[in-house]
């Protein structure tokens, strides 16, 4: 025979129905986009990791000053590789961007046409599709620089470039002004051969199998080239940011979306737990008469358990199948949106079911199973006597009789509803948390345009690109001839140009992401630079100096000090990219510039300590634009567009994801508070019941309960922003440490509080309007039902 408890069951549904469906959303859009997110990201690692092979990427790829001869190759193809050519060469565009052109490769790091043809023409080329979406060009549009121009014809994803890094050691990837285009064979070498890059692709005869094999090949690889070439670049695929980046980020987004879902279903267990447990206060007669009647704890505990199970039940399974059509495009244009990948194909996720369905289902099993065993423990009298305290009835808490009646009053609904405004912080506390990051994160970038703005060592900063032939050791005589050639051809007549010496070393901390930190030699009485060397060692104390190390006295930028936690009479230890050599310095100051992770040294202590001549120097700082000096002698150029890349590509990355965030929370903050302010009222419906028979009014019984409610949403509000600043700063630089090289501090503008609170209490009127109707329903006779 059917259970007849299963009849009360649509009855309750209807009666519950506000409750039950705003729940019932939380979770369909929780697990939809999670689910989505997982399936997307699933299927996206798959593409990606099939592309490596499908596409031939390459091992690794090295460049060097001058072609490399038959003679070499083959030399350097007895190490166990394969060399492939992979020349490029760079051109800077009307429209304020670069394209770095290759030869459409057929053998290695082969193109995935997204869209459109590949260029037959030499006016024509087939562009990264990403760098396409962000400066909006279409196919058949026309890309032009100084001196030539092209037609569209194709949109591509390159497996080498996956993100748009212009070169290795970038602190982010930038595909708004730098993009990747191919165009055919015969249009390649028709370009300015000067510019080209000689740039090599290599593939193992027998890949190496773990990460520390690879970079022991690599390593021993890179020896036995630098013995017949001169190497400008060497990068294994495993340290190829433009490769291993998007990789790494997905698989970190998994990990935090599968944390998000699990806290918010924690959040919805516990707001069914406290719900039962209100349902069974309000049932204690029905279910004290049940148990007398011979119906089991376990019975009932099955029949409290139906509804939020199934409820669960129909929200996972409706969230998936949303996972697997809106949210699963909604996801993959997320990522579209900052990498530039292949096609993917979506898979079945079999993980992403267990964690959004199975998991969410046994973690509400869990939490109700455990409320209902404890709460229907006590003997059906004490059910049929509305006795539900274990223990003996305590006092209720003294208060003031000078304090008035309704301010009494609210503080007794406060009391009598601890767990429920425990639970409601919370709530808050996390609603708010990502309502914060997602707030936060424009302003941040916005502060940090500004502060590079302010806070530039000068407008341009020149790194010349010294030949090769002018540092050969094995012919010195040749190579001083050299040298002297080059300096006569780098000397300006800019009266704002000044010269300083530059140097690129690794961070060698196991504990963080390797970097490359950039050394500067700074001349005398610097203009740009006014930091007194000379002051800062005769300031030091004597005893110090005896006990001194070995370490070389240098400033640090206050981004290398904030992002590593240094301080002054710190010691750094850096090392040279491609070699064993390492160098200690000691901070004795920290000078104010947040553009970049920097070393700061005086230029003949820099020359000397890297063996460079005391005449050496490698660029220029300049206020004004440098024009007097050839293009083929400049390497590169930092300015303000080049150190603004960081917050640049956030900007463009991340946007759509912060608009999420900020409409998730606000969505949770007002069920949250939709639910336990429903639960508060039903909770006393006898009690309003009452004081409506007394000839209380509707208003002044909503002053009594929602007032309450209201009051500790402000304080749970105002209590919530110091907790979450403190969480903000760990996430923040945890995000930072972990993601991104180098620093972008964190800024929180005062406004945003306000924002916050505005936006929070407004989410909050919404629904005392909701819920003072739900007093007006109450009935007299309510108080009537009750009476013991």
């Amino acid at each position: 025979m059917k259970n007849p408890l299963n009849k009360r069951l649509p009855r309750e549904f209807r009666k519950d129905f506000g409750k039950y469906l705003v729940i019932f959303l939380l979770l369909v859009i929780t697990i939809g986009f999670v689910s989505g997110f997982l399936v997307a990201d699933g299927s996206m690692i798959k593409a990606y990791n099939e592309g490596i092979d499908k596409y031939n990427t390459e091992n690794g790829h090295f460049r060097t000053s001058e072609k490399m001869n038959d003679a070499q190759i083959q030399s350097v193809e007895e190490n166990g590789i394969r060399i492939y050519d992979n020349f490029y060469l760079e051109q800077d565009l009307t429209n304020g961007s670069t394209m770095r052109i290759f030869a459409n490769r057929e053998q290695v790091n082969l193109a995935c046409l997204m869209e459109g043809v590949f260029p037959k023409a030499a006016n024509e080329i087939a562009i990264d599709r990403m760098y396409a979406d962000n400066n909006k060009i279409s196919i058949g549009d026309t890309l032009k620089s100084d001196t030539q121009s092209w037609k569209v014809t194709g949109f591509i994803a390159l497996p080498d470039y996956s993100c748009l890094f212009q070169n290795n050691n970038d602190s982010m990837f930038d595909s708004v002004k730098f993009g990747i285009g191919v165009v055919t064979s015969e249009a390649f070498e028709s370009l300015d051969s000067p510019l080209v890059k000689y740039c090599y692709a290599w593939k193992y005869n027998d890949e190496p199998t773990t990460e520390k094999e690879e970079k022991e090949v690599s390593d021993n690889l890179m020896k036995a080239i630098n013995k017949e070439v001169s190497l400008e670049e060497f990068v294994p695929r495993y340290l190829n940011q433009a490769i291993t980046f998007t990789r790494d980020d997905m698989g970190s987004d998994r990990a935090m979306m599968i944390v998000f879902l699990y806290i918010v279903i924690a959040i919805m267990a516990f707001v069914f737990g406290i719900t039962i447990s209100n349902t069974i206060a309000k049932e204690a007669n029905v279910i004290g008469t049940l148990l007398a009647s011979g119906y089991t704890r376990n019975e009932l505990i099955r029949h409290y358990m139906a509804m939020p199970i199934l409820v669960t039940l129909i929200g996972a399974f409706i969230g998936n199948i949303l996972g697997y059509t809106i949210m699963k495009d909604v996801c993959a244009g997320m990522y579209y949106g900052s990498y530039s990948l292949p096609t993917y194909v979506t898979v079945w996720n079999a993980e992403a079911f267990l964690l959004t369905t199975i998991i969410p289902i046994l973690l509400m099993l869990l939490v109700n199973y455990t409320v209902l065993r404890r709460r229907l423990s006590l003997s059906p009298l004490k059910f049929l006597r509305r006795d539900l305290k274990r223990r003996q009835q305590k006092h209720a808490l003294s208060l003031s009789r000078r304090i008035p009646f309704f301010s009494r009053f609210r503080l007794r609904v406060i009391f009598q509803n601890v767990s429920n405004y425990l639970l409601l912080f919370l709530g808050i506390l996390f609603a708010n948390l990502l309502l914060m990051f997602g707030l936060l994160f424009p302003a941040v970038l916005d502060h940090y345009q500004t502060v590079l703005k302010d806070n530039l060592l000068c407008n341009y900063q020149y790194i010349l690109q010294i030949p090769i032939n002018a540092m050969d050791e094995d012919h010195k005589l040749e190579s001083l001839v050299n040298m002297l050639y080059f300096q006569h051809e780098v000397e300006t007549d800019n009266p704002d140009a000044e010269k300083f010496s530059a140097y690129s070393l690794k961070t060698t901390d196991k504990k963080y992401k390797e970097e490359e930190i950039l050394l500067y030699g700074l001349a005398d009485n610097s203009r740009y630079l006014p930091i007194d060397f000379q002051e800062t060692v005769s300031d030091k104390d004597v005893s110090k100096k005896e006990d001194a190390s070995d370490a070389t006295p240098a400033y640090i930028s206050s981004a290398y000090a904030d992002k590593y936690l240094l301080d002054i009479g710190d010691e750094i230890t850096l090392k040279e990219a491609y070699e064993d050599d390492t160098y200690t310095f000691s901070i004795e100051g920290i000078y104010d510039y947040e553009g970049s992770l920097t070393v700061f040294l005086p230029q003949d202590t820099f020359n000397e300590l890297f063996d460079l001549g005391s005449d050496y120097f490698s660029g220029y700082l300049s206020d004004s634009e440098i024009t007097d000096i050839d293009q083929k002698y400049i390497g590169s150029v930092i300015d303000f567009d080049s150190l603004s890349k960081i917050s640049r590509q956030l900007n463009v990355s991340m946007g759509s994801m912060m608009y999420l965030l900020d409409g998730f929370s606000i969505v949770l903050f007002m069920i949250l508070i939709y639910l336990l302010s429903k639960i508060i009222i039903e909770k006393n419906a006898q009690s309003i019941s009452m004081t409506k028979i007394l000839g209380y009014s509707d208003r002044e019984i909503s002053s009594l309960y929602l007032l309450s409610t209201t009051i500790m949403v402000v304080v749970f509000l105002l209590l919530s922003f110091p907790i979450e600043t403190v969480l903000m700063n760990a996430l923040f630089r945890g995000i930072m440490i972990s993601s991104i090289s180098g620093w972008i501090p964190l800024y929180i503008d005062p406004v945003l509080y306000v924002k916050m609170f505005l936006l929070g209490f407004g989410t909050y009127l919404l629904v005392a309007l909701i819920e003072y109707r739900r007093i007006k329903k109450v009935p007299m006779d309510q108080a009537l039902k009750n009476i013991e």
